[in-house]
């Protein structure tokens, strides 16, 4: 093989890390997409874009999900597109088929946690305790997603995840809401959170893109 057919070198867990950083940090706020028709994909994104909402976590929870992400990532390329609620290895390379640049889990298997570490697609694992933390600290992660962050402990259990994990940065995920979301983002351990409510069921069956567009510009605005 010649140096210029060798495939490009992995990125390490630093480098992913940092991708992670910056995708959270313009993110602030990660919509928790489940798509129930193929139909809503591109307006709802336009919504939620249009209130500054322009980095997304399309979830696998519906069978549009990783239809959803290819149309994105062709047709809105101006936006971030990852995916939501992987759950196992064959998960994972789907959406790694499918473009996603960033993925999310609810939680952690060892598998997929390997998985991470053999892409070049940044992971951001789900855990809830001390024990799923140092699962990923052991293989070099240092960003995880807190969830369901609310019943795990909230702002209290990410203030405590602090001392013994210096280093950790989290994405509280699961009960944020408009009126916690400010206390979650004021910790130094915190880059961004995830939640659903610019998202209300109602308006997306309804097609209320509006609707969606203005709670999603009254999210960001609470954040600054």
């Amino acid at each position: 093989m010649t140096t210029l057919e060798r495939p490009s070198p992995l990125l390490n867990m630093a480098e992913k890390a940092a991708r992670i950083d910056a995708i959270c940090g313009q993110a602030r706020i990660l919509p928790v997409i489940t798509i129930a028709r193929e139909q809503d994909i591109l307006p709802l994104a336009d919504a939620l874009a249009a209130g500054g909402i322009r980095t997304l976590e399309v979830t696998l929870r519906s069978e549009h999900g990783l239809k959803a992400i290819e149309v994105l990532r062709e047709q809105r390329p101006e936006l971030c597109i990852g995916a939501g609620t992987v759950l196992d290895r064959r998960m994972f390379a789907a959406v790694e088929a499918a473009g996603a640049q960033f993925v999310v889990t609810p939680g952690i298997t060892q598998d997929l946690l390997e998985a991470g570490v053999e892409s070049d697609i940044p992971l951001l694992p789900g855990i809830s305790t001390p024990s799923e933390i140092m699962m990923g600290y052991a293989l070099g992660y240092r960003r995880f997603k807190l969830f369901p962050a609310e019943i795990s402990g909230g702002v209290a259990a990410i203030k405590a995840f602090g001392g013994p994990f210096g280093d950790i940065r989290f994405c509280p995920t699961g009960g944020v809401n408009p009126g916690n979301a400010r206390d979650y983002m004021a910790l130094a351990n915190v880059m961004c959170v995830g939640g659903t409510w610019m998202l209300d069921s109602s308006w997306v069956k309804n097609q209320d893109w509006a609707r969606i567009q203005e709670c999603s510009a009254q999210a960001m605005a609470l954040l600054d």
